[in-house]
């Protein structure tokens, strides 16, 4: 698990699930000055391969439009690999932010990250060929 933090207080944990899935628990207030060490780890994972992302965002009392602009930049790159960005555990700060803008419609929000893999997982088990990718793992 990799933690890092900003001056400004954004902390930002990743816990790699599975090759293709990390939960990145936030805490802090998501803005214009902290959101960059965000979309750096996200991007990160990204180029690692994990294109199931799930934001734990349950310590985050406060989202800017550039927060905002961090999600959508992440659900689009993830989208683009045919994975998923989501949400879990959101304040209702940030919910009424969320729903506000749309993103609540175009991005899957869940009452916790637990909640989250298992429709990663679902959806997973869904995708062409993974069936017998998996069953040929078992082997």
């Amino acid at each position: 698990m990799e933690t890092v933090s900003e001056p400004y207080e954004l902390n930002v944990e990743v816990n790699v699930t599975e090759p293709e899935v990390a939960v990145v628990t936030v805490s802090g207030d998501l803005d214009g000055a902290t959101g960059t060490s965000l979309h750096h780890q996200l991007a990160n994972q990204i180029v690692h391969g994990r294109r199931f992302l799930v934001l734990d965002l349950r310590a985050v009392p406060f989202m800017d439009s550039s927060g905002l602009n961090i999600l959508i930049r992440a659900s689009n790159e993830a989208k683009r690999l045919d994975g998923s960005l989501h949400l879990a555990a959101v304040s209702d700060v940030v919910l009424r932010l969320l729903d506000l803008t749309g993103i609540s419609v175009t991005t899957p929000v869940h009452a916790s990250p637990e909640d989250a893999l298992a429709v990663i997982a679902s959806q997973r088990a869904d995708e062409p060929g993974r069936a017998e990718s998996v069953r040929a793992a078992q082997r």
